[in-house]
């Protein structure tokens, strides 16, 4: 007799990847290995340049041909400006069958502007992704997931669907935002190549080993209960050979068992939005009614 499960296909664990491309939209002095020690005011910082080049360069291509081997559609949220200065790259996302989803205008917070300036950073970056692959996003990440007590709102009147800036379950659910319902796809600080790769130092090995551990206690607990586990790229540094080499030995890992299902967040989104009876968590009701 088949396990239980409370995903409608029948899966005991759905995995969902991030691919955020952001190289190339990051303002003057954004965070990198180099900012411990910055150069001084008024000098380009030009090694930092060359390290979020190489997301453009070198990390999205290897990351496309990742994806194509395994079979894997991913969500890909991407900065607008990026759209702008290499679209034929933002392009080929999209035609590989990725969902594009919204990352803002530049690689910058948001959470601090006024409603309609943040209305027209989120949007604007809609527009400017839209306008090189003709999709229009209906998921959203901010700059650090750091979104403000007017994002929700702003997103619903931009017709999104879902965002993903939200650490507090294992699966997706519900919130309500002026009494709507708008999915929630919680993100993950603990598979994530720049806070374990980049802030923490993680050697590819040991990136592996937290994303395997990640995934057999989900995989277990999947018997009983709707499980999910997130898992992010970023360009410039999931897309180094190492990292490439590490997620392509999880993602086999994780194939060889059964019941496993890989999902865009967008489809995931649509799961929790269109049952009968999803799981609905109003905690931040203050901010969004």
């Amino acid at each position: 007799m088949a396990e239980p499960s409370t995903w409608p296909d029948g899966s005991q664990l759905v995995i969902s990847f991030s691919m955020q491309v952001e190289a190339g939209g990051q303002p003057e002095g954004a965070e990198s290995p180099f900012s411990a020690s910055p150069v001084d005011k008024g000098f380009p910082d030009l090694p930092a340049t060359s390290w979020f080049a190489y997301g453009y360069k070198e990390g999205v291509q290897r990351m496309l041909k990742l994806w194509d081997e395994n079979q894997i559609k991913v969500t890909s949220h991407i900065v607008g400006e990026v759209a702008q200065k290499h679209p034929e790259m933002v392009k080929a996302i999209a035609e590989g069958g990725h969902e594009i989803a919204a990352h803002g205008m530049r690689w910058a917070s948001s959470y601090n502007l006024p409603y309609d300036e943040e209305k027209a950073f989120i949007g604007d970056g809609v527009d400017a992704v839209e306008k090189v692959t003709g999709q229009r996003a209906v998921g959203f990440n901010a700059n650090w997931m750091r979104r403000s007590p007017n994002t929700l709102k702003v997103l619903q009147d931009l017709n999104f669907t879902y965002h993903i800036d939200d650490l507090s379950r294992d699966e997706p659910f519900v919130t309500l935002v002026r009494g709507k319902k708008f999915a929630v796809v919680p993100y993950t600080l603990r598979n994530n190549d720049i806070v374990l790769i980049e802030g923490r130092h993680f050697s590819a090995d040991q990136f592996y080993e937290q994303l395997t551990l990640e995934f057999d206690r989900l995989y277990a607990e999947g018997a009983t209960r709707r499980r999910m586990m997130s898992v992010s790229l970023h360009d410039r540094i999931g897309g180094t050979p190492a990292v490439v080499a590490a997620v392509d030995r999880f993602i086999h890992y994780a194939k060889g068992h059964p019941r496993v299902a890989f999902m865009r967040k967008d489809q995931i989104a649509q799961i929790v939005l269109t049952e009968k009876d999803p799981l609905i968590d109003t905690s931040e009701a203050q901010w969004n009614d």
